[in-house]
This record gives structure tokens, sequence and C-alpha cells, in this order.
């Protein structure tokens, strides 16, 4: 047992292991006293006669009485520690375009609430046993939620989205990819690759950051396919301090971006066929480690300690110093 590397669900009953120094500070004065008036009396007419208590025994189970107290203690503070569970590694990145020309009004209610909406039914339609993870970009790209099995937090996620500056398709595509490093790695093979998809909704056309071609070539090459969702029309437009900007879709890019990496580019009005996303992703099991109660384990130990120690006692007919 190392404590420092414990953790306790209840650390403050740990609180009771200050009686255990009292206990053995009180067993050590009473063998002290014992040798002193031992030497007082000296040894009598009894001490050939009876034989002598197996002081090396008395401290066995002395000490074991001790750790039996420790185990227990530790039990009673319930601790716990880190186990290997198993946890598919299948991931879907959902990867949302929030630049500001996704407040264009040529999907309504906007392409961003649109977005954000079908982002959401698709979360919802996954099979239970996949991991999602949630990426946002515009000047810049940010993993906003890791893989994993909580639906509600990805949902509550793509609720929060705000609109920001510039777009970075290229910059989305690699964080995507960068967020997959967090998926549990196969304990048979390490290296394994991670069966995933990235599920990119945008307006296309960058503007900032490495191209997106580049990104796409990533994507295949770690055998991701990326699935894009167009959303907009060529006569799309945002105001910007009272004026018109015009922002067309570019379906062109997202469309390039889908076959290099060996996907499938949809609008918003087919994003419906987005089933075909994980359909043939396939399945790979890994380990990670989780928080575990581990109570039974030290009080296993004390129980055992505690035996030891009253056969111990026994053999000595239960004699205290």
């Amino acid at each position: 047992m190392i404590l420092p590397m414990l953790s306790f669900v209840e650390p403050s009953r740990l609180l009771l292991m200050a009686i255990i120094p009292a206990l053995v500070g009180f067993y050590l004065w009473l063998v002290q006293r014992r040798r002193r008036r031992n030497a007082k009396l000296g040894r009598t007419m009894f001490d050939l006669v009876i034989p002598r208590d197996r002081t090396w025994l008395r401290h066995v189970a002395v000490g074991l009485s001790i750790l039996s107290l420790l185990t227990l203690t530790l039990a009673f503070a319930k601790p716990k520690d880190q186990v290997a569970v198993p946890r598919e590694r299948a991931t879907i990145v959902v990867t949302i375009d929030v630049s500001l020309s996704m407040q264009a009004t040529d999907v309504e209610p906007n392409r961003l609430d649109a977005a954000k909406a079908a982002a959401e039914a698709f979360v919802t339609s996954l099979p239970p046993k996949f991991n999602v993870a949630l990426v946002s970009f515009a000047g810049t790209a940010t993993t906003l939620v890791p893989p994993t099995l909580d639906r509600g937090a990805v949902s509550s996620a793509i609720q929060a989205l705000q609109p920001e500056t510039s777009t970075a398709i290229g910059e989305g595509i690699y964080t995507s990819l960068a967020a997959l490093a967090q998926v549990p790695p196969d304990p048979d093979n390490p290296k394994a690759v991670v069966p995933a998809r990235i599920v990119l909704l945008s307006d296309g056309k960058t503007q900032y950051g490495r191209p997106s071609d580049q990104a796409a070539q990533q994507a295949r090459s770690q055998k991701v396919p990326i699935y894009t969702i167009a959303y907009g029309t060529a006569d799309g437009y945002i105001e910007i301090s009272g004026r018109r900007e015009p922002v067309p879709v570019d379906r062109a890019e997202l469309a390039r971006v889908s076959k290099i990496s060996g996907g499938e580019a949809y609008t918003a009005t087919s994003a419906g066929q987005l089933r075909q996303v994980y359909k043939d992703i396939g399945s790979s099991v890994g380990t990670e480690k989780v928080d575990k109660e581990v109570t039974s384990r030290y009080a296993g130990f004390g129980l055992a300690f505690a035996i030891l120690a009253a056969m111990g006692l026994i053999s000595l007919g239960a004699r205290w110093p």
C-alpha cells in the first residue's frame, strides 16, 4: 500500500487513524512498566516452574492488531483507485463552422442555427456505443468536447455555440484529428488507428490558416473520412455596419475536402443521408482508466490481519503485559 497514491471518497474519516499512535504508545508504556517491575522483583522460584512468555509472539500479535486497525480505517474512508475498463473506440467528430458568414439567413432561420439543429439531431441518432467529440472553428479551432459517450454534454456545447470572425476549415480538420488522440488505445495494438469519421458543417470558403486540401490529405492518411454538409446559397449575405456583404456558399471546396479524404459531400437538404457516415465505421475496443471504489480490498486485508492477531493471542492464552 502506497498511501500518497491513494484517494478517498470520505477522506475526513482518516482522522480516526490518530488513535493508532496513541495505542502504540500505550502498549510500549505497558512493556516498559513490566520490564521495570521484573527488574525490581528479580527471578523467583515460579520462573523456574512456569514457562516464560513468548515475548516475540505477543509483539507480533499486537503488530497485526495495529495493521488490522489501520487497514480497516482505510476501508472506512472508502478508498478509490484507477482501474482499466473496456471502452468502444469508434468515434464521430462533429466539426461546426461558427464564422460570421454562418449568420446569413438564406437557410432558415440562419446557417449557424440550422447547422446546430442538424448537429444535435445527428448526435442524438448515433448508436450509444459511439464516442462523440465536438470541434468548432472560425479563425481558429477548438475542441469543445473531447470524445465522450455523454450525448447531453455534446448537445449543451452545440447549443452554446456563438459566431466568431474569419474561417479556417483546414484548422478545424487538424483539430478534429487531434481530438482523436484522446480516445483510449487498443491494449493489444497501441498503434492501431481509431475507427473514426469527421462530420463537418460549414458554408466553405477558407480565409485563414492551413489549406483545407492539405488537411483533408492528412485525414486520408489517418484513415478518417470527412463528410461535409454545405449550408447556404450563392445569394447569401450578412449585414455589417449597415451594408450587405455577400457570403456565397463554397460547395466546391467542401466537396473537394470530402473527395480527398474519402468521405461524401452533402447539402443541408440532403443531410438526412448521414446515416451512411457510421454504417461501416466498424468497432474497436480499448481500455481506459476510471475511478472505482476499492473498499472491499482493504476491508479484506484488515480482516486477515485481525484473524492472524487473534490466533497469536489465543496461542499466548491472551496474556498481556
